[in-house]
């Protein structure tokens, strides 16, 4: 019996079955399922899961916080469910009811987001980690610059970063129910060798940019977009006996110098205004934007917009090297909600089992992974997000005054993350300021709400 058996057989039976099932994916720390029918879903059989530390049920999404052992819950879930990608829904999906307002759409969109990009991040993560322990080594061990590891470890970085066209393009292809390879196959054509050279100059007499696509995103995801209606039109008018093969054909040939000619182009160019959007931001408020937008970080997690940054945090380093907006924001709330959490497990005197289990959410929010000790200790217990507030504020402030940057993007940044802050050269100036703030933000944010805890049960007793 695998650890996550009785969280599937439980959460497949309350979600009305595999037939109720439309698509399943993960993220760093949740399971998501998502249904067709609401009226088939027995929420209450989805509470206190064995291994599951909450539940977010929106927008026809179940969403079980998992923690850190997520993937192998996406695993052994697939298993016993049978449930596969691309399967027929057997039930009619219901009309969506309620007001559509711009919470409802900004959820869509980060629901959408969270299976494009979440995939690609663990490539990220290793890339950009091994080209921090690269250049330490180089810099401060004696390693040759030019020696096979170092050469090594930079093909590895290469491969996390360079090609991104082709891991987004899958997944987004798969997100768009198209096939996926037809997504890689498009990202690939951006980062061809050949067109690298600079020797592709025109189609059919017609310009073509020499742009770089390596390490971008925008492009990619507008090509897919594009083929997505492509492949809608051909399918209507290619007869089902040649569709096989003479689909993919004419979509390439299509969409391939469209997007050479005219997306790609035009998402480079996006990119460009998304990164001078953030410096314009960070120059306009100064050293302000950083605490406002460390404080509300945690309720963009909670709504699940934070998915949606990942895109900005990717193009902010292709474009500027470094991201010090969303990486750091991140970092400065993980480690406050860490703070907090262990706050709460030290006020907690007659029940040791939920002092020990808390006080584990908060080493585990310390390491970046904050669902648990949000969902599980936090929420329950308003008060304490103050204490939260408070360190991100105080923490956030100083990472403004300084300017902390990362230079990796990944998720789940805290204290096990500080080589994100070793610069490209190897300097360490940044993970220097990285501990400063994470010592600001966990000291702060604990005491500020263990104060506030200790007033409130003084309060009680009175």
């Amino acid at each position: 019996m695998g650890k996550y058996e009785e969280l599937s057989r439980k959460a497949l039976e309350s979600l009305g079955g595999v037939e109720n099932i439309t698509h399943v994916t993960h993220c760093a720390t949740r399971l998501r399922i998502s249904y067709a029918r609401k009226s088939l879903v027995n929420e209450e059989g989805l509470k206190d899961l064995p291994g599951s530390a909450g539940l977010v049920n929106k927008d026809k999404q179940v969403q079980l916080i998992i923690g850190p052992g997520v993937h192998d819950a996406y695993e052994e879930f697939l298993e016993i469910s049978g449930w596969k990608e691309g399967g027929a829904v057997a039930v009619e999906e219901e009309e969506e009811t309620g007001p559509k307002n711009a919470m409802y759409y900004l959820n869509k969109f980060g629901n959408f987001v969270a299976p494009i990009f979440m995939p690609v991040v663990p490539a990220m993560i290793t890339g950009g980690m091994i080209l921090a322990m690269k250049n330490l080594l180089v810099n401060y061990f004696g390693m040759g610059v030019d020696s096979g590891t170092a050469q090594l470890m930079l093909m590895i970085f290469d491969a996390g970063f360079a090609f991104l066209p082709v891991y987004v393009g899958y997944t987004l292809a798969s997100q768009l129910k198209m096939q996926p390879i037809m997504g890689a196959f498009l990202g690939a054509t951006l980062i061809a060798p050949r067109f690298g050279t600079g020797t592709v100059t025109d189609f059919f007499g017609i310009g073509i940019p020499q742009v770089s696509y390596s390490s971008t995103v925008i492009p990619i995801v507008l090509g897919v977009f594009f083929m997505y209606y492509v492949q809608k039109v051909l399918k209507k008018i290619i007869p089902e006996a040649l569709t096989f093969f003479l689909t993919p054909l004419l979509t390439m040939i299509v969409v391939v110098p469209v997007t050479l000619i005219v997306l790609g182009p035009l998402g480079n160019q996006l990119s460009g205004y998304i990164a001078a959007f953030c410096i314009w931001l960070t120059d306009t408020l100064g050293f302000i934007a950083q605490p406002i937008l460390s404080a509300i970080y945690p309720y963009m997690v909670m709504f699940g917009l934070d998915k949606g940054l990942s895109p900005i945090g990717i193009e902010l380093i292709a474009n500027l090297g470094y991201n010090s907006v969303t990486g750091v924001m991140g970092f400065v709330s993980n480690i406050c909600i860490g703070g907090t959490a262990l706050a709460v497990a030290t006020t907690i005197k007659d029940n040791k089992a939920q002092k020990g289990m808390i006080a584990s959410f908060g080493v585990t929010a310390l390491c970046g992974v904050t669902e648990p000790a949000f969902y599980g200790a936090l929420l329950s217990r308003p008060k304490a997000l103050i204490g939260t507030a408070i360190g991100a504020l105080s923490a956030g402030l100083v990472a403004g005054i300084f300017g902390l940057r990362t230079f990796v993007q990944g998720g789940c940044p805290g204290y096990l993350t500080l080589l994100f802050f070793v610069d490209q050269n190897g300097g360490l100036y940044y993970v220097f300021i990285a501990i400063l703030v994470a010592a600001i933000a966990t000291i702060v944010s604990f005491v500020a709400t263990k104060i506030i805890l200790s007033r409130d049960a003084k309060k009680a007793v009175h």
